[in-house]
């Protein structure tokens, strides 16, 4: 195999015609020179230098071997640029998973910070489910996930990965405009164990969460639609057709009719999911931003 550092040698001898001048450039001494001269013809197998006492005339295997050389070194020398810049961040690829209300809410403030940090890389996002997103970010598919898990249905997730908290996600009273207990900063829940209520498909932990905290209120609630759609949910509160409990990552900041619930605050944790091992210069870049986001989001509840 050929030697880069040796044709680069090579390509200044050329030049030069001289073995003590291509030393001088390259900062090498002329026994140097010499030396790498003849491992680079022992690598090729024949002579590159008609050598004399006096001189080092180019044979014309040098003089093609010098010139075919100059493009495989530039692109050699891009290559190097490209992986400098891969390692400290300014190129690559970052791959980034989320939920539908943190698309929404948290992650475009990151994408935007991160491409403007890094102009040069590749960010790409994708939605889905906690469970959806899970073996991405184990197989490397992914280098991080937002997911999410609720106090009164907690979950497991898988040894191999950080989860880091980074949204502790209050859970809201929705109501009509009509309702009786519409324009109240704080219900309790019993209040409305005889309304209605909407909320999501019932396999899902959002369901699990309102049917263990109706209980622990002391009823059933009479659930009368289901939707994974937020903004479905939300339209049919408006249509006086129920009430709901949601997550402050689904209610916009312009609703009406929201209420914290009076003697227990239940939350949804937002976690963010990554592999240990992800040495993703990138990664802890979206972290950063992540935290930030976040950050900014929950100090829009503080007076709610």
């Amino acid at each position: 195999m050929l030697n880069p550092i040796h044709l680069r040698t090579l390509q200044e001898c050329v030049r030069t015609g001289s073995f003590a001048e291509a030393g001088r450039v390259l900062g090498y001494t002329a026994s140097a020179v010499s030396q790498q001269m003849v491992l680079l013809e022992r690598a090729i197998g024949a002579p590159l230098f008609e050598r004399s006492a006096r001189s080092a005339r180019s044979t014309a295997l040098a003089l093609r071997l010098a010139d075919r050389s100059r493009d495989a070194l530039g692109a050699l020398d891009s290559l190097e640029r490209e992986v400098r810049a891969m390692v400290v961040g300014e190129e690559g690829s970052l791959r980034l998973a989320s939920f539908a209300t943190a698309n929404s809410r948290v992650l475009p403030d990151v994408l935007a910070a991160v491409i403007s940090q890094r102009p040069h890389a590749e960010v790409q996002l994708d939605e889905g489910e906690p469970d959806e997103v899970v073996d991405g970010v184990l197989e490397g598919v992914l280098d991080a996930a937002l997911v999410f898990e609720y106090d009164l249905d907690p979950r497991q997730w898988p040894i191999e990965l950080c989860a880091e908290e980074l949204l502790a996600e209050p859970l809201r009273v929705v109501l009509p405009s009509s309702h009786r207990l519409a324009g109240r900063s704080r219900v309790e829940l019993p209040d409305l164990a005889d309304d209605n209520w909407i909320c999501t498909r019932q396999d899902t932990a959002g369901a699990r969460s309102l049917v263990r905290l109706a209980a622990a209120a002391g009823f059933a609630p009479r659930i009368t639609f289901r939707s994974n759609d937020y903004s479905v949910i939300r339209d049919l509160v408006r249509r006086d057709l129920g009430v709901a409990v949601l997550p402050a990552l689904a209610i916009p900041r312009e609703q009406q009719g929201v209420a914290r619930i009076i003697g227990f605050e239940p939350r949804r944790r937002v976690k963010v999911l990554y592999r240990k091992q992800n040495t993703n210069p990138l990664l802890p870049v979206a972290l950063e931003f992540l935290a930030k986001s976040c950050t900014a989001v929950a100090s829009e509840w503080e007076f709610q």
